[in-house]
């Protein structure tokens, strides 16, 4: 991609396993991870576990997670109204190993936006794109409180009159599903000012495409040949062309970071796999550089 000079990232070597996970990203910011009573899980819709391909995975070991990672940038100014970025990963994956594969913290601080990133843990190393509570009516609001709660309580921030600002939604692979509970039923009035799917479209087309008509914010679409979601990406253009809908449809090879923001439909096809689309050329932080967040 072009001009993306600004999305050189220095990465620190991962802390061994001894070390907390909090203290691996202390040179960028402050990491806070927390138990969330608001957390996906438990939910007793896996209270007995969930079978995929004829393979139980327990509740005890895939569902009874609840952890939520919220990083602060080094420099974050403090502010009434505070932006967030939250993050869900895709299948087979964690909070520790979405931070440490993608380079979401690094990307963050690169990109040099004034926000906080906040990551739930989903089903714990599982195939499964259940949301857990998040995807129950209100449930997005009572998380984001409790994000709001804690910050208060352990961010260290001199102010403690903040809410809500700008929310963006952004998820791999699997994290559609949550995303789009959210977005139909969340709870705050937008529950979303952007919205990033990174070779996440599946399915639920149609609650992204609802979200989309009643917000003016951006909805990204970044799809790969070999993911699963180019067809269902494919259909939406169609639909959304034959409504004579603006929309930018670029490839990532071309594309021209300048051509981002103030977008309401981008569509963005790569070669990159599946499990490249979120760093493997500064995707997220190109999102960020380019979305309304405000600079630090």
């Amino acid at each position: 991609m072009k001009a993306l000079s600004f999305l050189v990232l220095v990465l620190p070597a991962f802390a061994g396993p001894t070390s907390s996970l909090e203290e691996t990203y202390a040179a960028q910011g402050r990491l806070i991870v927390a138990s969330f009573a608001s957390a996906p899980f438990p939910h007793p819709a896996r209270a007995e576990g969930h079978t995929y391909q004829g393979k139980l995975y327990p509740a005890a070991e895939h569902y009874a997670d609840s952890t939520v990672a919220i990083f602060i940038p080094k420099g974050f100014r403090e502010t009434d109204r505070i932006d967030f970025v939250v993050h869900f990963h895709g299948w087979n994956n964690t909070v520790a190993g979405t931070l440490e594969t993608y380079h979401l913290v690094e990307q963050l601080v690169a990109s040099g936006k004034n926000a906080i990133l906040v990551v739930p843990e989903g089903p714990h190393d599982a195939p499964d794109s259940f949301g857990g509570k998040l995807e129950d009516t209100g449930g997005f609001h009572r998380f984001m409180d409790e994000v709001l709660a804690t910050l208060r309580d352990r961010a260290g921030f001199k102010r403690k009159d903040f809410s809500f600002g700008r929310i963006i939604l952004s998820g791999h692979s699997g994290g559609y599903h949550v995303m789009a509970g959210i977005l139909d039923r969340g709870g705050l009035d937008r529950n979303a000012d952007e919205v990033w799917l990174f070779d996440a479209l599946y399915s639920q087309t149609d609650s992204f495409v609802a979200w989309a008509q009643r917000s003016p914010g951006r909805l990204i679409d970044l799809y790969t040949d070999h993911g699963g979601t180019k067809e269902e990406t494919e259909k939406l253009i169609t639909h959304l062309r034959a409504q004579d809908t603006t929309i930018l449809q670029a490839e990532e090879a071309q594309l021209d970071p300048v051509s981002l923001p103030g977008r309401h439909y981008v569509f963005i096809h790569t070669d990159l796999t599946h499990n490249e689309v979120l760093d493997k050329r500064g995707e997220f932080a190109l999102f960020l550089k380019t979305s309304v967040l405000t600079d630090r």
